[in-house]
């Protein structure tokens, strides 16, 4: 293995492909050992809806003070990638690359993904093109389980490949990030790879001994403290508090839904049942089929973490995105705060749908600033004290933290 000494004569340089609203890079700019030297978008929205339409670039730059620049990174080619580097670093070197790609060509929650390879995927193997002629010291990469644990892994498995032919000590993994402290219950794998001395390490390494008091992942604790606002309300205190309007049938639905945790399953048994439930709902009820569609139109539940934030959560109809009490939508500032966003991160990109996909397509800066010092572990060889590796502004507190039971040794 080819290793890579640290230069400890100055703030470590990163750049950010496929950035979006700024999730992973904010965990590094909020670390006093890192600068965001660039970053990267093509604001896709939908694959229908062409380059330049999320407006996350506006978000990005909102945060972190730096203008994304708005490339499509299918077609970068390896000159553009080694003017790049000369334009960008100088004669610096790059210290860390983040590339996350998309991963709606992976994730099971899109069906045709038990079939069909999406052409994004292979945006996970264009990576190494970028290692290749940055030659960053440490790669690291955020995506669904699939990437790891799917049809397509073959993807990840050509970019693994060619980055141990570089030099490269590669650590996969898989988590579920509530146990980190994201009250969420959000699935996802990282990549770390490194050409330092030290090796890949992971976010287990980092935890390694302890765990959180299971209430500081809990909805209540996150969202608990902000003042009710009513669906189409605007906070005036706060601007992103504020959840889109609804017409008169969905209000009705979602007054009818029992708070904590209920869901249109629960309608079955209203006196207005008929009125209320969908064509849809209807004929899983007919069927006795229900799959995961009881989280449709669901509430949160005050005392566990919240289901999974994807892309489109815009809508109460796209899953167990309403509130647990109020009759509406989770705000734009409850669904960042359960995303790991701190309180005072801001939104840009023209629309407030557009601003959701932001929070459900970001990796969460509460678990990007601990993969932060988990890099600069990496780096010193000093590992940090697990307190000091909180994000402040978010729902984890360094009290949380506690040490986890000692597992008797079995004879």
């Amino acid at each position: 293995m080819s290793l890579v000494h640290p230069s400890d004569n100055r703030r470590r340089t990163v750049i950010d492909l496929f950035s979006g609203a700024g999730g992973m890079s904010y965990g590094f700019h909020a670390h006093p050992s890192f600068r965001i030297v660039a970053a990267v978008d093509c604001e896709l929205g939908k694959p229908s809806s062409g380059q330049g339409r999320s407006g996350c670039n506006d978000t990005f730059r909102l945060n972190l003070n730096l203008a994304p620049m708005p490339v499509d990174l299918a077609h970068v080619e390896d000159a553009d990638i080694a003017g790049a580097r000369h334009d960008i670093l100088g004669g610096l070197d790059l210290d860390v690359l983040s590339a996350c790609p998309p991963c709606t060509g992976f994730s099971r929650a899109n069906p045709n993904n038990h079939m069909d390879d999406d052409e994004r995927n292979s945006l996970v193997t264009r990576t190494a093109r970028w290692v290749r002629i940055l030659a960053p010291r440490v790669l690291v990469m955020e995506n669904a389980r699939e990437l790891l644990k799917g049809n397509f892994v073959h993807h990840f498995g050509e970019l693994r490949r060619q980055l141990e032919r570089m030099g490269y000590d590669v650590q996969a993994t898989i988590h579920m990030l509530d146990r980190f402290g994201l009250p969420q219950r959000r699935e996802r794998a990282l990549v770390v790879a490194t050409r330092l001395a030290v090796g890949a390490k992971s976010l287990e390494d980092l935890w390694q001994g302890y765990e959180i008091d299971p209430k500081a992942a809990h909805v209540r604790r996150c969202i608990g403290h902000l003042p009710p606002v009513s669906a189409g309300e605007r906070h005036p205190e706060d601007p992103f508090h504020v959840s889109p309007g609804m017409n008169g049938e969905t209000l009705a639905r979602i007054h009818a839904i029992p708070a904590d945790g209920g869901s249109w399953i629960d309608l079955q048994g209203h006196r207005d049942a008929d009125r209320l439930m969908t064509p849809a709902m209807k004929r899983y009820v007919a069927a006795e089929d229900f799959g995961s569609h009881p989280d449709v139109y669901g509430r949160m539940a005050w005392d566990r973490p919240a289901v999974t934030i994807k892309r489109e959560c815009a809508h109460v109809g796209n899953g167990r995105y309403s509130h647990p009490e109020q009759h509406r939508l989770c705000t734009l500032r409850e669904l960042a705060l359960l995303q790991g966003f701190p309180e005072h991160y801001r939104f840009g990109g023209g629309s407030l749908s557009n601003q959701y996909r932001h929070i459900g397509d970001a990796v969460p800066p509460l678990i990007s600033h601990q993969l932060a010092h988990v890099v600069e572990w990496m780096f010193t060889g000093d590992k940090p004290e697990l307190a000091d590796c909180v994000l402040p502004g978010t729902s984890l507190h360094a009290e949380d933290i506690q040490p986890a039971p000692i597992q008797p040794r079995r004879i």
